[in-house]
C-alpha cells in the first residue's frame, strides 16, 4: 500500500428536508463565544460557503437556492485545496472584497481554512461547521481524522503526482470513481453521485497534513452540523471538536455530502447563525 493511502487508512479524512432530521436538533446553546454588541438593524450578512476536499462549489446549490431566497447575499468561492496556509491566505482576500458582516461556512477540509481565515476580521459574526474539521492550534487534519475510528478514506484514494509552481512535484488525492458515491455521497442519487465523482476536486496531501495556526471559533460564535453516517471524517470526530469549540449542534442522519444530500438541514443551520448576529 502507497505509504499516503496508509496514512488515510489510520483515519485521515477530509473533507431533502427538515423532515429527515431524524432525533436531531439544535442542541441547546452551548458556553461557547457570543456575538457581543450586534445592531438589531444590521444588514443581512454574506454568507461565505467554503467547500472541501474532493468536492467543488456547485455542491452548494441547494443551499445558495435557499438563502437567496430568504433573501441573503452568497457568494461560494472556489478553495485552492493546495495548502492550508495558502488556502486560508486566498480565502483572506475573498473576505477583504466583501463589504458589511459576514457568516462563514465551512464544509470538512473547509472548516479548517475558515478557522484561519476568520482569526482577526471583526466582521465575520459567525461560523458554521458542515460535516467539518474544526481544528485548533497546532493540528492537522490527518491528525483530528485519526483520533477516532470510523474513516473509510484511505481505501478509496489514489494519490497521483503533480507540478509545484516553484518547481518538484507534489501529491494530491483523488478518490477512485467507481467508489466514489458510497464513500463520499451514499444517501445522493446515483446519477449525481457519479457526476460528483467526475467532477471532484483533488486535495494536496500538504494541505491535510499541514498544522492549523490560531482557532477563530475561540473568539466568534460557532455552529456546527454533524453528519451521523458520514465515511470520510468519523462523526466522533466531529461531535468532539463542535462541543470543544463550543458550537450550537445539530446532528443529521446523512453522509459526507450533507450539503448535496441534506440542503434544507445545512440551510437551516446557517440561517440559525445568521439570525442570531442581526
Amino acid at each position: 500500500m502507497h505509504p499516503t493511502r496508509r496514512s488515510l487508512a489510520l483515519g485521515l479524512a477530509l473533507p431533502a428536508t427538515l423532515a429527515a432530521l431524524v432525533g436531531a436538533g439544535p442542541a441547546a446553546p452551548a458556553s461557547g463565544p457570543v456575538a457581543a454588541g450586534t445592531d438589531r438593524h444590521d444588514p443581512k450578512p454574506t454568507i461565505v460557503l467554503v467547500h472541501g476536499a474532493f468536492a467543488d462549489a456547485s455542491s452548494w446549490s441547494g443551499t445558495i437556492r435557499r438563502l437567496q431566497h430568504a433573501g441573503y447575499p452568497v457568494l461560494a468561492p472556489a478553495n485552492p485545496l493546495r495548502g492550508l496556509a495558502q488556502d486560508t491566505t486566498y480565502l483572506r482576500s475573498v473576505l477583504a472584497a466583501v463589504d458589511g458582516p459576514v457568516v462563514l461556512v465551512g464544509h470538512s477540509y473547509g472548516g479548517a481554512v475558515i478557522s484561519g481565515a476568520a482569526v482577526g476580521n471583526s466582521r465575520v459574526k459567525a461560523l458554521v461547521y458542515i460535516a467539518a474539521f474544526t481544528p485548533d492550534k497546532g493540528e492537522s487534519a490527518a491528525e483530528l481524522a485519526a483520533k477516532f475510528p470510523g474513516s473509510t478514506l484511505g481505501d478509496t484514494v489514489n494519490p497521483r503526482s503533480y507540478p509545484l509552481p516553484g518547481g518538484g512535484t507534489g501529491t494530491e488525492l483523488v478518490i477512485e470513481r467507481s467508489r466514489f458515491p458510497q464513500q463520499f455521497a451514499a444517501d445522493v442519487p446515483t446519477a449525481d453521485a457519479a457526476v460528483m465523482a467526475v467532477t471532484q476536486r483533488p486535495v494536496a496531501t500538504a494541505a491535510l497534513e499541514e498544522k492549523a495556526g490560531e482557532a477563530a471559533w475561540r473568539t466568534i460564535p460557532s455552529w456546527a452540523l454533524i453528519a451521523t453516517a458520514d465515511k470520510n471524517i468519523p462523526p466522533a470526530a466531529e461531535r468532539w471538536m463542535a462541543r470543544r469549540a463550543g458550537s450550537q449542534i445539530t446532528e443529521v442522519d446523512a453522509s459526507h455530502a450533507v450539503a448535496v444530500s441534506r440542503p434544507a438541514v445545512v440551510t437551516h443551520v446557517i440561517l440559525a447563525a445568521a439570525r442570531a448576529t442581526r
